[in-house]
This record gives structure tokens, C-alpha cells and sequence, in this order.
């Protein structure tokens, strides 16, 4: 029902700042949840930050603690896209980040909550 394209990643150095995109299909995009998840170099997939639909509290978003406070997640619905604007990147940000969305989604940290997801986007940090 839905497709996600992952784009904005690259290479950027430590302290830097970063702002991923995630864009949708679907004209029933405004009603789907999307969070953020990342997988670095030999580590598990973890979630980073989610925001819901217009079905939930508006504004509503979730940060992992490790990225609180220097990433912030947005959608424009308008445009079928969710972003992630990341701040005071650290070397430990480094990872594929991934998107995924699930209808009427509550935001959660859990990855087998969402139903679709994207093929990722590469950050690279660099000291």
C-alpha cells in the first residue's frame, strides 16, 4: 500500500549536521505512523524516532535517549515526507538509517510494529 524512499544521507563530520527524507506513497499518508531506525556496523537495528499520523495527538513524537535532543523528527503531509533533521552528529551515529510506517501507527520503538520500510540511507561520520 505504501512505499518509503529513504534519501539525504552521506558523508559528514563529527558535529555536523544531517537531514534524512523519507518519502511516501499513498494518499493516505497523514494517517500513518513513521519512525526512524538505524543499523550500524556489526549492531542490531535500533530505533531512533517516530512521530505519528493525524489519527493520534498532533505533534507526537519519540526519541531514543542516545538522540535526544539532537535529532528531531517532522512530516509535511503535503509532501508525503517525514524527515529526520540530525544535529552534533557523533561517530556513533554512523549506521544505515531505515524508515518505516504503519497505518495508524502509535510511534512505537518497536521495529516489528511497522509494516513497511525502506531500503535505507548511509551515514558516514567522519573525526
Amino acid at each position: 500500500q505504501v512505499q518509503l524512499v529513504e534519501s539525504g544521507g552521506g558523508l559528514v563530520q563529527a558535529g555536523g549536521s544531517l537531514r534524512l527524507s523519507c518519502a511516501a506513497s499513498g494518499r493516505t499518508f497523514s494517517t500513518y505512523a513513521v519512525g526512524w531506525f538505524r543499523q550500524g556496523p556489526g549492531k542490531e537495528r535500533e530505533f531512533v524516532a517516530a512521530i505519528v499520523g493525524i489519527n493520534r495527538s498532533g505533534g507526537s513524537t519519540s526519541y531514543a535517549d542516545s538522540v535526544k535532543g539532537r535529532f528531531t523528527i517532522s512530516r509535511d503531509n503535503a509532501k508525503n515526507t517525514v524527515y529526520l533533521q540530525m544535529n552534533s552528529l557523533k561517530p556513533e551515529d554512523m549506521a544505515v538509517y531505515y524508515c518505516a510506517a504503519v497505518q495508524y501507527g502509535s510511534g512505537s520503538d518497536t521495529s516489528t510494529d511497522y509494516d513497511y520500510w525502506g531500503q535505507g540511507t548511509q551515514v558516514t561520520i567522519s573525526s
